[in-house]
């Protein structure tokens, strides 16, 4: 437990300190959420290697350390934790050195505690008996299918406690984290607006776009693809590792997911069912399959599009558009399926995973197609992104439309407010 607090004894964090001299780094923009009170009972979720303990650390070395007790930070990383016996005997431990110290509050962070078995029972117990009644608790984890799941133990009990999504880079952060460029940005019904604005910058942003198609918005392939203008196989090994891995402990079949995921990138976002899917796979339920799609959701790898009707009804029913979140992750999933990448397919899929970061995201689709329709305050947005010549007809029922072609993108992206 000590060794996790370097703080307590006046020495470095090295976690911290890689960061610190790092040759490409940045704050992640999810820190300036960090801002907690006491009582609560907070939960940051996103995806593996998005760089959630890096946040963490820098919020506790930036924020926490210059102006509290070193004594009243309490950072643990559950991984190797089996189960809430384990998690309540380390949360006992620092709860007698807190009070042997006389320290009144603390901030309390468990970090990747999403598969330390029935982890919630450890923090029940002392919140009902009162022991954190003083303190800030953070719980961080990878899978939010586990996490949300567990939230469900604790009504009544989270006091000003929030929820935070770490997603990894968006484009518009991408491009102030990468060239300290702080581009205008609207909501979706002004953006065009912010698109004239930041014309004078197209240049550029064309050209981090083309970086950033390659290296998403995960540190990792950020960091190699500056510093050695590539991104090798043990990268994306790394990611690849990680989508096994908790796919694992969530009990599903490896050799499923590859299957679900080849057919999800070679249906080219074409609507699909989850029957059409169990037929072309090895899965014997489309109940099955829907499982492990929605476990790939809940894991930040997939985004699910459901049609939405001209009278603003989701068609449940109907078939679904499924998109990859991330460019750097659509690549690494082609490369692990043996699946040629398709350009159009991942424009389309960062516009519309950008835009479900803030917004509900559907499709429509009737004689003509709308790629994209977001809900905005109740109406209806509708985003084609038409990357090939041909035509497009509107639909009599979206009053609001943006076409957007390959070279307005990036324009879009870094003007958008997501």
């Amino acid at each position: 437990m000590e060794s996790q607090n370097p703080w307590w004894y006046r020495e470095s964090d090295r976690t911290y300190e890689e960061w610190v001299r790092k040759q490409v780094r940045w704050v992640p923009p999810v820190v300036e959420q960090f801002s907690f009170e006491p009582f609560s009972l907070n939960f940051l979720v996103g995806p593996r290697q998005v760089g959630k303990t890096t946040a963490l650390k820098i919020w506790i070395n930036k924020v926490l350390l210059p102006n509290v007790d070193p004594r009243a930070v309490f950072y643990f990383s559950c991984e190797e934790l089996t189960g809430f016996r384990e998690l309540g005997e380390v949360l006992d431990n620092y709860v007698s050195f807190k009070n042997g110290n006389r320290i009144k509050s603390s901030f309390i962070i468990l970090d990747e505690i999403t598969f330390v078995e029935d982890w919630h029972r450890a923090l029940k117990l002392r919140i009902d008996q009162g022991v954190f009644r003083n303190d800030v608790i953070v719980v961080s984890g990878s899978a939010s299918l586990e996490i949300l799941k567990q939230k469900e133990y604790f009504p009544g009990r989270r006091g000003k406690g929030r929820d935070i999504v770490f997603h990894p880079l968006s484009f518009s952060q991408y491009v102030e984290a990468l060239r300290n460029l702080e581009t205008e940005k609207k909501d979706l019904m002004q953006v065009e607006y912010s698109m004239k604005t930041n014309r004078v910058h197209q240049g550029l942003l064309n050209e981090l776009f083309n970086k950033y198609l390659l290296t998403g918005g995960f540190p990792l392939s950020i960091e190699e693809m500056y510093a050695r203008n590539r991104i090798s196989f043990e990268t994306r090994k790394t990611y690849m590792d990680w989508l096994r891995s908790d796919f694992a402990k969530l009990g599903r079949n490896e050799a499923y997911m590859k299957e679900v995921l080849a057919y999800i990138v070679r249906a080219r976002l074409t609507p699909v069912s989850w029957l059409s899917i169990t037929r072309e796979t090895s899965i014997s339920s489309s109940h099955t399959t829907q499982a492990y799609i929605e476990d790939l959701e809940k894991l930040f790898t997939v985004k699910i599009l459901n049609f939405l009707g001209a009278d603003s009804k989701i068609l449940y029913r109907k078939n679904r558009k499924i998109h990859i979140t991330d460019p750097f992750l659509y690549d690494t999933i082609c490369e692990l399926v043996n699946v040629k990448p398709i350009d159009e397919d991942k424009l389309e899929s960062v516009v519309a995973t950008h835009l479900a970061r803030k917004h509900p995201v559907f499709y429509w689709k009737n004689k003509t197609e709308v790629d994209i329709v977001v809900l905005v305050d109740n109406q209806q947005f509708g985003i084609e992104v038409k990357t090939t010549s041909g035509s497009w007809i509107k639909p009599k029922h979206l009053k609001n439309t943006l076409v957007l072609t390959r070279s307005q993108i990036p324009l879009f992206l870094a003007s958008i407010d997501v």
